[in-house]
């Protein structure tokens, strides 16, 4: 009776486990086959010069939050300072850093001590000292507050900010330079846009000069490599789709644009949650919506930043985790969207992508891995159909995964070497094989020690940029 009663249940999940697979990967088909469509159409646009030429700089302030930054802080805003851009603003803030983060700032930049009054509108810890540089193309700002936590640290450079615009980026993270234009682009047509997204590219590999990408190659860490893929999968597919109908939900930390005036009236960014930038989007939308004010959150395909990821996976596990505790504040402090029809698709689409394909599929993976390995050692499948089984979703997803690497590859007219084309190739193999199996299970664990070190800043090994 017990056996029976088991088969029934591994049977059960097995079918389950078979249907999500299908339903994921029947989302992840069509999104990537809209993302290319539309990179294409946007590259013929450029081509053709189809896009819209101005002299008018729409002002901005660029934030870079920071703790412990000092290997990469400089580089970074010598990139900012090397936007094709005109009328903007530099605000670094050293949220109490226990390294050179500011001296080092202070002294490449050639910054004075100034006594300024910071008007506080959005709640954050207080000031220690205030430097600016005015000896290049724009005005360079350093604020050093009492440590208090990233979006502590972003709330304050929103106080700080001059402009009625402001761009959030991270420490160790470079812009193109043509990223700052066309973020702000969207600005000048929809006068009813509040926030948008940038792409994010992994930095590990690349030699910018100037802003502009030098030399391009695949990381030669494995680590690295499958993260490059897992990037342009991810902002091919699901960003574009959303963006079509209004209903995006995660905006990257490391490279996004605001309206200042909406962000305050919100409340500014969330120090109580670990995913402040997806926490703060999902509060616009539940904002807007509920108060019947028109609005627009738009992603920009061509708007590039380059940041580091990890290249070991002590560090990646570290930086998952703390994405997936983030997802599960941001998605169950705003569970009303769940419960009322006046969310419209960013409900009944984007919501529940995000709970079931991201909150909730680390479980579902694990469970249904071990159900299948367990109907096979029972005999209740063949070793014939269980190979069929697995060849068929990892060629499956290879082929989604590469086509998405590829298409973006292409539409950014950045060409490959064979031995790129390979390393690619072989990435996509150990990400399918492993590399998904051990971030679903480092997710799926995320919740132990969850309350400890909810609000630390989660750092990782930071290298020198090539440049």
């Amino acid at each position: 009776m017990f056996i029976e009663t088991a088969r029934a249940i591994l049977i059960s999940i097995g079918i389950f486990y078979s249907l999500y697979l299908f339903a994921y990967a029947t989302f992840l088909l069509v999104s990537v086959t809209i993302g290319a469509s539309e990179l294409y159409k946007s590259k013929q646009l450029n081509t053709l010069h189809n896009v819209i030429s101005h002299d008018y700089y729409f002002p901005v302030s660029i934030v870079v939050p920071g703790y412990n930054e000092e290997v990469t802080i400089c580089d970074t805003v010598h990139s900012l300072l090397n936007l094709d851009y005109r009328l903007y603003e530099i605000i670094v803030v050293d949220d109490g850093s226990k390294d050179n983060t500011s001296k080092l700032l202070i002294e490449e930049f050639k910054m004075t001590k100034v006594r300024r009054k910071i008007k506080k509108s959005i709640r954050c810890q207080d000031e220690e000292f205030i430097y600016e540089s005015y000896a290049y193309k724009v005005p360079i700002v350093l604020i050093r507050k009492k440590n208090g936590g990233k979006a502590d640290a972003l709330n304050m450079g929103i106080n700080a900010s001059r402009y009625p615009y402001f761009v959030c980026m991270d420490a160790d993270s470079m812009l193109q330079s043509d990223a700052l234009e066309r973020i702000v682009r969207p600005v000048l047509t929809d006068e009813n846009l509040i926030a948008c997204g940038g792409v994010i590219r992994i930095a590990n590999g690349v030699v910018l000069e100037n802003g502009k990408v030098k030399k391009y190659e695949m990381p030669d860490n494995m680590v690295a490599a499958m993260q490059v893929l897992e990037y342009e999968r991810s902002f091919l597919a699901s960003r574009i789709l959303f963006d079509m109908f209004n209903g995006s939900l995660i905006i990257s930390g490391a490279f996004g644009l605001f309206k200042k005036d909406m962000v305050i009236a919100v409340g500014g960014y969330d120090h109580t949650t670990m995913g402040e930038d997806m926490e703060l989007v999902v509060r616009l939308h539940v904002f807007c919506l509920k108060n019947q004010i028109p609005y627009t959150i738009k992603y920009a395909t061509d708007a590039v930043c380059w940041s580091q990821a990890p290249d070991n996976m002590r560090d990646l596990r570290k930086q998952r985790r703390r994405w997936h505790l983030g997802l599960y504040q941001s998605l169950t402090k705003h569970k009303q969207i769940l419960f009322s029809s006046k969310f419209g698709l960013v409900r009944t689409v984007s919501y529940m992508y995000f709970l079931i394909f991201e909150l909730l599929s680390p479980y579902i993976e694990i469970f249904g891995i071990l159900s299948v390995i367990a109907m096979f050692l029972l005999g209740m499948v063949t070793t014939r159909v269980a190979i069929a089984y697995t060849v068929i979703s990892l060629l499956y997803g290879a082929v989604l995964t590469l086509s998405a690497f590829f298409s973006r590859i292409h539409t950014q007219s950045i060409r490959l070497t064979a031995k790129d084309v390979w390393k690619a190739i072989g990435a996509c193999i150990f990400e399918n094989i492993g590399f998904r199996v051990v971030l679903a299970y480092t997710r799926m664990v995320a919740f132990v020690g969850y309350k400890k070190k909810k609000l630390q800043w989660g750092k990782i090994k930071r290298v020198k940029f090539n440049r």
